[in-house]
């Protein structure tokens, strides 16, 4: 009987050695697929709508406002579509990703399509859309700012260690974490907040159009579904990007045959310039197609508001 087991075992091992193997031999040969493909990339070769994917942590990417600036001077994209799906980040990223956008919908449409999140700085980039659209259970507002600070002062004091400074002027390194802040220093960081709150608030009644007083009402910095977005204006529609042609095509005559073109930001990997997010994707189906796909695996990356069925398991 235990010779059973140990051949069973050992069959097991065999088994997860060869996978690996298929595993690197498929990612191989991606690699050397990519290697002789042009050094321009998987790039649109005609007339199509252009499509950029905002995800994760907003920050002032210029690589990224770069190749937004290059969709508005390329003749071949007859529209931008942003597909949105993060939960900001920082107020002056936010800023100069918005001025990008709008930079754009100067000379062709822009549509925004909210994925699982499109709060907060996400939000403000919806807003430099002409039209969004967001699923039902998008998780959408957000809208505010905050200055968050650690305070070490009660530990400093059980562990004994102090901090020092010199100063130029009283509210110089004020506040931070090793002193409890005065209250100058408070009501200063308080009106940056304010300052850089009316401001997203403008663009909300701006490209809203909505009375400041409702607009300041939804902005309290609580969160939406999609659904109470639409209720209370601050998204178009419920629905996904075949919605958002829709939109292009019934407002501004954008061909619904034309194909929808995924740019991202391309990076020298060694392999010609190519998107380095194709790459990835590329490189995760070649594994993926060797490899068993479950649902406890994929409950590992969901996010937001989850509603998924599962059997039970004994």
């Amino acid at each position: 009987m235990s010779l059973d087991i140990e051949t069973i075992i050992d069959r097991r091992r065999l088994k997860r050695r060869l996978s690996l193997w298929r595993i690197a031999a498929l990612v191989a040969l991606g690699l050397a697929i990519v290697a002789f493909l042009p050094s321009t990339g998987f790039g649109p070769t005609g007339d199509h709508v252009a499509r950029v994917t905002i995800g994760g942590i907003i920050v002032d990417d210029r690589a990224q406002q770069q190749l937004i600036r290059e969709i508005g001077e390329d003749d071949s994209a007859k529209a931008l579509m942003l597909y949105i799906d993060s939960p900001g980040g920082t107020t002056t990223g936010s800023e100069a990703l918005f001025e990008t956008i709008r930079e754009v919908a100067e000379t062709k449409p822009v549509v925004a399509v909210l994925g699982t999140v499109a709060a907060s700085g996400g939000y403000i980039a919806a807003l430099s859309a002409d039209h969004i659209v967001s699923r039902g259970n998008t998780i959408t507002g957000s809208i505010g700012v905050f200055f968050q600070l650690t305070q070490f002062t009660g530990l400093m004091e059980t562990i004994g260690v102090d901090v020092d400074f010199v100063r130029s002027g009283d509210l110089k390194a004020q506040p931070n974490p090793y002193e409890d802040p005065p209250r100058e220093a408070i009501a200063s960081t308080q009106s940056m907040v304010d300052a850089s709150y009316d401001w997203f608030l403008g663009l909300v009644v701006d490209r809203r159009g909505l009375e400041e007083a409702a607009a300041r009402t939804l902005s309290d910095g609580r969160i939406y579904t999609g659904f109470q977005a639409l209720e209370n204006g601050l998204v178009d529609a419920i629905g996904g990007e075949d919605v958002a042609r829709d939109w292009l095509f019934d407002e501004h005559d954008v061909d619904q045959d034309l194909p929808t073109e995924e740019w991202a930001v391309t990076e020298d990997t060694g392999f010609g310039i190519i998107s380095s997010d194709a790459l990835a994707e590329f490189i995760v189906t070649l594994a993926s197609s060797v490899s068993e796909k479950t649902l406890a695996a994929k409950g590992l990356t969901l996010d937001g508001l989850v509603s998924v069925w599962q059997p039970d398991r004994h």
